[in-house]
């Protein structure tokens, strides 16, 4: 990941995180995710968000956990663009930064949920891993027509075939209508050339499936 002069070192990643649990929604460090924050509680958070270290952390719920438990790994993004609208919405553009485990949780009284993040497992989010998937860039935008084709989705591939191997398998990963099951699965690879490759699987698992419309 090609790391702007905004964020901060990964030996300087905050120790408590706020975090915002949304089901099918994921942050791929280098990528970008759009945000419409409403509800107050999490206006609270992105409040104190800018106040601090502007990195709130996207994490799915568990849907095998009881009650309101998370995925053991989420994704920390930094607020890069930011809103105000006149009927009291927040605007907002997050920009994935690196990924962790959860930790403790600790108690706040501002009604979002705030986090001991475990940043250890993922140092290599600050690495550019481009050399090592640009050889396998051909397949997968190969993959990406079979697949876009089969669902009936246009999409400009002028502009996709413009995008790094990387920056294309990541907002690929976060946009594409896949299950939040696979999307968990391609969060928590450690490794870029890893997620290239369970990405492509799942794509070819889904072609493969009864329904599915394959286009030669």
């Amino acid at each position: 990941m090609n790391i702007n002069p905004f964020i901060v070192p990964f030996d300087q990643l905050p120790d408590t995180l706020p975090v915002f649990p949304l089901p099918g929604a994921i942050v791929i460090p280098g990528s970008e995710l759009p945000l419409n924050i409403f509800e107050p509680r999490y206006l609270n958070m992105v409040s104190d968000a800018l106040g601090s270290h502007r990195m709130i952390g996207m994490v799915q719920p568990d849907p095998n956990a009881k009650g309101d438990g998370l995925c053991h790994t989420g994704s920390a993004g930094r607020i890069t663009q930011y809103r105000e609208t006149d009927d009291g919405r927040i605007e907002m553009v997050l920009s994935g930064v690196c990924r962790f485990d959860l930790g403790e949780e600790l108690p706040t009284t501002r009604g979002y949920r705030l986090v001991i993040p475990q940043w250890s497992r993922f140092s290599n989010d600050y690495t550019d891993h481009e050399d090592t998937l640009s050889s396998a860039h051909d397949l997968l935008i190969e993959t990406l027509k079979v697949y876009l084709q089969s669902k009936n989705l246009d999409v400009d591939w002028a502009m996709l075939e413009r995008l790094s191997t990387m920056r294309l398998l990541s907002s690929m990963c976060m946009a594409l209508p896949l299950s939040e099951a696979d999307k968990q699965l391609l969060l928590e690879t450690v490794h870029p050339a890893e997620r290239l490759n369970t990405f492509i699987a799942i794509l070819n698992s889904e072609l493969a499936s009864p329904g599915s419309v394959t286009r030669h």
